[in-house]
């Protein structure tokens, strides 16, 4: 199928879900076109032939903050930021009317680069609305994960752009509640005793005995099972298919819900991220540098949270969850600096180091990382002073960017909630499953259905 139509029905068909994984998501109103402060001094002058107006589409403002931080705007310059909710499909639908309005709007109203994740990334590398940004200048990938390149590639193996951080996930847990259940907080320990999904389970039971959530959410494991399939969900012949190990997800989240091991609530809700204070009785959550930096405010909350009483370890099976990747639009009238943004995220190592230093990110640049793991005076206050960067060195080794397609995100989102409501025991399994038939037949009619 070439590539324009490829996307073209994408973009009339795909909607997106929440970023951040979900509700960190930009605000919960729509935000239109609005400019930024003015852009920080520059030491050089852009070149004449660069529009005035930088626009970017985000769903969020995380990359915006550590834009503002560490990018110096070309003089002349001024940086519009275009941010919309992905909560309900608001983020994709705003960028892919405007990609297909590209060529009918003035310059100055271009996208000149817009923000994507890994759960949809495919429907726009692989299309004419994104460039070859390897024509733009950004030739420099030695220190790059591969994973990262080939995500932002093209199935020609064109490169569109790139990401600015690497996602390995790691088990995420409590250390003193994991002393009381385990009867130890030592990562290596932990690690030991909760390196398969038998022990995962049986530790589950030990600590609803004392009391405690092993999870604080049924769908706070997906990722970790959906990760390691051997299958896309939708294959060449354009069926649903649901992995064994998207199966074995299922049994475990029914599992636990029926047991009281785990609270049977979105992963983004407020009764969910509530475990996260110090009240808490939630031992583990899974996530990336950015889940617990950016998604786990409350644990850092200097009245009512937990800083340092965490610590990360791979947990019973290593997986990777999201990044965000910066894509070039194609028609983009300011070829030089949407290059120059590319190259500075991921080959400037001084706005690397300060993205782990300042930002506690997990960068896409190997050599800074090393930096950082081999630091014995770098540790995280979040952790209680464990070196994150160490672990995610280590993690990051076993990162496949494989079956993927562009409908994983609504794909999975809406596996995760009719699931819920079966585990919930609103509805039986069969119901469950004919509304997620349903639900996919009227947002994907393509796709074929049991």
């Amino acid at each position: 199928m070439k590539k324009a139509i490829t996307l073209l029905l994408a973009l009339v068909m795909v909607l997106s879900l929440a970023a951040c994984g979900g509700s960190t998501a930009a605000p919960a109103t729509e935000a239109p076109k609005a400019e930024t402060p003015a852009a920080p001094a520059a030491t050089e002058a852009a070149p004449a032939e660069e529009g005035k107006v930088f626009n970017i589409y985000a769903w969020n403002e995380e990359f915006k903050g550590f834009f503002e931080k560490y990018y110096t705007v070309p003089e002349g310059i001024t940086v519009n930021w275009i941010i919309n909710p992905s909560d309900g499909g608001v983020y994709q639908d705003k960028l892919d009317e405007a990609l297909l309005n590209q060529a009918n709007v003035a310059d100055d109203e271009k996208i000149d680069m817009f923000l994507a994740e890994a759960d949809y990334i495919l429907k726009y590398t692989d299309s004419e609305f994104t460039q070859d940004i390897t024509a733009l200048g950004v030739t420099d990938f030695s220190n790059t994960y591969a994973y990262t390149v080939q995500a932002a590639s093209d199935s020609n193996g064109v490169v569109k752009g790139v990401s600015f951080q690497c996602c390995p996930s790691a088990l995420i847990y409590r250390r003193s509640i994991a002393k009381d259940v385990l009867g130890t907080d030592d990562p290596a320990e932990v690690q030991a005793k909760l390196d398969s999904w038998d022990k995962f389970n049986a530790v589950a039971a030990d600590a609803k005995a004392k009391g405690y959530y092993m999870t604080s959410s049924e769908a706070e494991t997906f990722r970790v099972f959906s990760n390691n399939g051997t299958a896309p969900l939708v294959n060449d012949k354009g069926e649903l298919v649901l992995d064994d190990a998207i199966k074995a997800w299922q049994a475990q989240a029914k599992d636990f819900s029926d047991k009281g091991y785990t609270l049977t609530c979105d992963i983004w809700s407020d009764e969910c991220t509530a475990q996260m204070f110090a009240d808490g009785k939630t031992m583990c959550y899974f996530g990336p540098a950015w889940y617990f930096n950016f998604c786990m405010g409350n644990a850092q909350d200097p009245e009512k949270g937990c800083m340092g009483d965490w610590a990360i370890c791979q947990g019973p099976q290593a997986h990777f969850w999201g990044g965000t990747w910066l894509l070039a639009a194609t028609g983009s009238d300011n070829p030089t600096m949407l290059a120059d943004v590319m190259d500075t995220f991921i080959n400037d190592e001084e706005v690397c180091s300060n993205l782990i230093k300042n930002e506690a990110q997990f960068t896409n640049n190997q050599a800074v990382n090393a930096k950082f793991a081999e630091d014995p005076n770098y540790g995280s206050e979040f952790l209680g002073g464990q070196n994150d960067v160490a672990v995610f060195v280590e993690l990051a080794k076993n990162i496949k960017f494989e079956n993927k397609t562009i409908y994983d995100q609504l794909l999975t989102e809406g596996l995760q909630g009719f699931w819920r409501e079966y585990c919930d025991g609103a509805v039986t399994e069969e119901e469950a499953m004919a509304n997620y038939y349903k639900y996919i037949n009227e947002k994907y009619p393509e796709i074929v259905t049991p």
